[in-house]
């Protein structure tokens, strides 16, 4: 062998052996990330515990939290994504003159997964099943935000006889999906990344150790921690995107609804979405905007006795942003008040 051929296997030698390095490193890397979370979550299951009950709903467990003891029962319906955390203290507030109930959505926060598939009537049917093996009695006022107004909608229409009101937070129109779809598409706006990678970005670390880069703008700054601990398992993300995939059952089913004079209070928000932040042009963003504001009033045809508040100073996130605008305009539907 000339001393070329033998320069040349010795280059190879030594890329071989710093490709097999590198790849040793990497695996390493990977490894100790799924083991620090693994570690990390099983003690924040400790440190997290449920604040709440515990109720069997047919094979698997819901998370309910209840305050208060006084007639009626308003029940808290979270939007998409979105927990009993997500909240804060609205529930302490309204609980010195009524029963409150936030809960977590079968799959979310420190509700099981479910073995039944995410449509709005199995959520409302689950949400009832609850309730009522607490003996937690009605009349029930339903509060809803986003993708929750749409099953609190349902809840009342499911149960007319039990809903004394509705208040709908900046509530997703039955008809949003259909109105948007085409300018959405024109956009290539795919939405959110799959379940499958948000899991294993969970799963390996990732989404822990970079939580701040990775959830800026997405999770307020105050709501990380439970976020990561509480919140943000596998399981959370596969039943936010059955959901959001199922939701047009949800649609289907409250589209052109009509509650004779139930009393329902619609609150929307009075600052757009910032939709540059999800790649969506300022045209595109303006329309979208205004077929969501339409949707809100639209809403106010599902009552006789139908009334529409804008929360000036607030997003989407009116819960967070104007709290005590929801906290008043819930007391002004109770009896009494």
């Amino acid at each position: 062998m000339g001393k070329s051929e033998k320069k040349k296997t010795s280059a190879w030698r030594k890329l071989i052996f710093g490709f097999g390095v590198t790849l040793a490193v990497g695996i390493i890397l990977i490894s100790a990330g799924f083991t620090y979370e693994a570690i990390a979550s099983k003690q924040a299951a400790k440190d997290y515990p449920p604040p709440g009950q515990m109720v069997d709903v047919g094979g698997y467990d819901l998370h309910l939290v209840k305050s208060g003891s006084r007639s009626p029962t308003i029940v808290l319906e979270a939007g998409s994504g979105e927990t009993s955390l997500s909240w804060r203290d609205i529930p302490d507030k309204l609980a010195p003159y009524a029963t409150v109930v936030t809960y977590d959505r079968a799959g979310y926060a420190w509700s099981e997964k479910a073995t039944r598939e995410r449509t709005g009537d199995q959520i409302v049917r689950e949400l009832y099943s609850a309730l009522k093996q607490e003996n937690i009695s009605g009349p029930y006022l339903m509060v809803g935000h986003s993708l929750g107004g749409m099953y609190a909608r349902l809840f009342a229409q499911t149960y007319p006889d039990e809903v004394m009101g509705l208040v709908l937070v900046d509530a997703r129109p039955e008809d949003d999906a259909r109105d948007t779809q085409a300018i959405l598409e024109a956009e290539n706006f795919t939405g959110n990344p799959p379940a499958s990678t948000l899991k294993l970005l969970k799963q390996s670390g990732i989404l822990r150790l970079f939580q701040d880069a990775l959830l800026g703008g997405l999770v307020a700054e105050e709501d990380r921690g439970q976020f990561i601990n509480v919140i943000a398992t596998p399981s959370y993300f596969e039943a936010k995107e059955e959901e959001a995939k199922l939701a047009y059952t949800t649609e289907d089913a409250i589209r052109g609804q009509r509650l004779g004079a139930l009393p329902v209070r619609i609150i929307a928000r009075g600052l757009p979405q910032n939709y540059a932040q999800v790649g969506i042009s300022e045209t595109a963003g303006q329309k979208l905007e205004a077929i969501w504001q339409s949707g809100q009033r639209k809403m106010l045809d599902i009552s006789t006795d139908s009334r529409l508040i804008v929360a000036e100073k607030s997003g989407h996130m009116v819960i967070h942003d104007q709290p005590e605008l929801v906290v008043d305009t819930i007391l002004d539907v109770l009896p009494g008040r």
